[in-house]
């Protein structure tokens, strides 16, 4: 971790908390003590109110808030990438919230990294791209987060038509396609299935139980294993 990005984690750390010692601190950022030590003064010298002493802890002042958000050019061309490949591969309301989650950071840029911003030469063109997967996507990320059983009408590789009900549990992005990973209902066992093949998707009105050997993680075992 750069030094800077060490010295801003510490200001976030001490936000919020009554009292943090330099042992926490140097735990969760993997330094020394004495590093954290020489961190807290050159902060305080700099302006940032912190008080408390080596030994009994830290903490921020109330009041004390930071300077507008700092990025450099590659993470702002990485921010704006970013949403223009969501907003083209990602379904309707992903790219509604990517391009409000872009707006609220670049109210917060100062001028010139707003501008660059603004002008970022990197595109994700989507006049190509079937808006239907993405309509499914959005279907089924709110039956993964509220654990709802999905019907499913699906053709296969071999274009054979089945309806399948499943349980939603992760979507994964191919770089041309998307995969539902799910636990399918009629063939007990965990399946793969292509966004681009699901011809019709239906939330169930039940919910499925939390069950083990039917999670995500046991899919991402099995999926290591093989």
């Amino acid at each position: 971790m750069r030094r800077a990005d060490r010295l801003f984690a510490i200001v976030q750390y001490l936000r919020g908390r009554r009292l943090t010692t330099a042992a926490q601190l140097a735990r969760w950022l993997e330094v020394s003590e004495r590093t954290i030590y020489r961190d807290v003064a050159d902060l305080a010298a700099s302006g940032v109110p912190v008080d408390g002493e080596a030994g009994v802890g830290y903490r921020i002042r109330a009041g004390f808030d930071l300077p507008p958000l700092m990025f450099t050019f590659d993470e702002i061309d990485a921010l704006a990438i970013g949403v223009r490949f969501v907003e083209a591969w990602g379904g309707p309301k992903l790219a509604i919230g990517a391009r409000s989650a872009l707006a609220k950071i670049a109210a917060a840029l100062p001028a010139d990294k707003r501008v660059a911003l603004e002008r970022s030469p990197l595109f994700a063109p989507a006049f190509f791209v079937d808006p239907k997967p993405g309509e499914r996507l959005d279907a089924l990320r709110r039956a993964i987060l509220e654990q709802r059983f999905a019907d499913l009408d699906y053709t296969d590789a071999t274009e054979r038509i089945s309806q399948r009900r499943v349980r939603p549990l992760g979507l994964y992005f191919w770089g041309d396609a998307w995969t539902l990973a799910a636990w399918c209902e009629l063939r007990q066992d965990f399946r793969n299935f292509r966004l681009d093949r699901i011809a019709a998707v239906e939330l169930a009105a039940g919910r499925f139980p939390d069950e083990p050997g039917k999670r995500l993680e046991d899919f991402l075992r099995r999926m290591q294993a093989d």
